[in-house]
């Protein structure tokens, strides 16, 4: 009878930049204990501390063991936390002079053809990608989920900051052309919290960030939750600190060109949810298209 043929095991690839190992944690393909979950969310959510930190202050930051930080690595392929901490201090450096080495790399696209043509050639192929993602993997049954928790709502609080706030920015201005009451967190007078404290389960949530994850909208995202008031988040990883089951999220992530992000699918998500809760307030129940007279007939 032959000898059967033992075989070793694929040794897995580690990722070789910080882009990579958030795109394989967000992919759900690596499936990982609920501890090393756990270690995954704090890495993804606070990067700089992970790339600075003593593996002792981690792990308590992240609420586990220090052993549990060696086997995440060694679940990323890494031979230990000291090759992945790598990883997350590359990424910090190159922050330092992360957009002037954007901007070098743009002189050197498009040859000798025009500047101006490279970059809306690149920046739209970067957009249209983002939208055809979202397009394509879109829950559809969650968009109307959401969008029925929304337009429940007596008041609607929209919360982002940084690059995530020109969206909530403009969803208020949209709902208000759409006369559906919102208030935008963002003050430059600091009274956030005092603005969300007002906030009760008759009211509703959309709280939108990215990584590097802001802690305020976490912050604001979680007093939110205590308060007991429903809650839709825009976020770009199953492990982002945004996410929870007790949450309707979605995931969405922009394609880059050259190092920036656009917001295109993001912006089309959140203008889907917004016109959706103005065609369900007008209709009820239904969801057919909506009223032409429910769009802004001023400045668009």
């Amino acid at each position: 009878m032959p000898r059967s043929i033992e075989t070793e095991p694929t040794a897995l690839t580690s990722p070789a930049n910080f882009a990579e190992l958030r795109d394989r944690l967000a992919s759900g393909s690596l499936k990982l204990p609920r501890r090393l979950q756990q270690v995954a969310a704090y890495a993804l959510a606070h990067p700089d501390d992970v790339a600075l930190g003593t593996v002792a202050k981690i792990a308590e930051d992240a609420g586990v063991q220090p052993s549990a930080l060696i086997r995440f690595g060694q679940a990323l392929g890494f031979t230990g936390f000291t090759d992945l901490q790598a990883v997350f201090r590359e990424r910090l450096l190159s922050q330092v002079s992360n957009y002037d080495e954007r901007m070098m790399s743009l002189r050197s696209t498009g040859g000798t053809a025009s500047k101006a043509a490279a970059l809306l050639d690149g920046l739209c192929k970067s957009a249209t990608q983002s939208i055809g993602q979202l397009h394509g993997r879109i829950d559809i049954q969650r968009v109307e989920q959401a969008t029925r928790l929304l337009a429940d709502a007596e008041t609607i609080y929209l919360v982002a900051q940084r690059r995530s706030f020109p969206i909530t920015s403009y969803l208020s201005y949209a709902l208000g052309k759409l006369g559906i009451r919102n208030i935008l967190i963002g003050s430059a007078l600091g009274t956030d919290a005092e603005t969300i404290s007002f906030a009760t389960p008759r009211d509703a949530a959309l709280a939108i960030s990215f990584t590097p994850y802001s802690p305020a909208t976490i912050a604001h995202t979680d007093d939110l939750a205590e308060a007991g008031v429903p809650l839709v988040v825009i976020t770009d990883s199953p492990f982002s600190p945004l996410a929870s089951e007790s949450r309707i999220w979605f995931e969405v992530v922009e394609t880059d060109f050259q190092g920036f992000r656009s917001l295109s699918a993001s912006m089309a998500l959140a203008m889907t949810l917004a016109l959706g809760v103005a065609d369900r307030r007008r209709n009820g129940a239904t969801s057919g298209p909506l009223d032409s007279d429910l769009a802004p007939d001023t400045e668009q």
